[in-house]
């Protein structure tokens, strides 16, 4: 899994290949409109490019997002209705056609995020 300029490099375990597919319609995943698969913390590995990364927060800065630094992509974020798991963009994963992954629905985190109702 990389970046578009390629400085930020990151190996994923995918024991059961992408899960929980999803886009959300909460305000940045809106604008960002990008699919997203989860994977447990430990499953996510930087190899190269960790000090490109720009985090950014919101809200409760619960959730992390992290962006290259220098092409702009988002590759991930440590999830706020899980922080056990990272989302990751799955346009940013080799051999990912994201046209194959059009019938990915939303979940509601504008207006009915799980994390909420607490």
């Amino acid at each position: 899994m990389t970046c578009h300029c390629g400085s930020v490099e990151i190996e994923l375990t995918l024991p059961n290949e992408l899960e929980k597919l999803r886009r959300c319609n909460c305000s940045l995943c809106s604008r960002r409109n990008a699919v997203v698969a989860s994977v447990d913390l430990e499953n996510l590995r930087i190899v190269k490019g960790a000090e490109c990364f720009s985090l950014y927060t919101f809200n409760t800065h619960t959730a992390k997002h992290y962006f290259c630094s220098k092409c702009g992509i988002y590759t991930h974020h440590q999830r706020r209705s899980n922080p056990n798991e990272f989302g990751i963009n799955i346009s940013c994963v080799e051999g990912v056609r994201i046209e194959d992954y059009l019938h990915v629905g939303y979940v509601d985190g504008r207006d009915a995020h799980p994390s909420d109702a607490e």
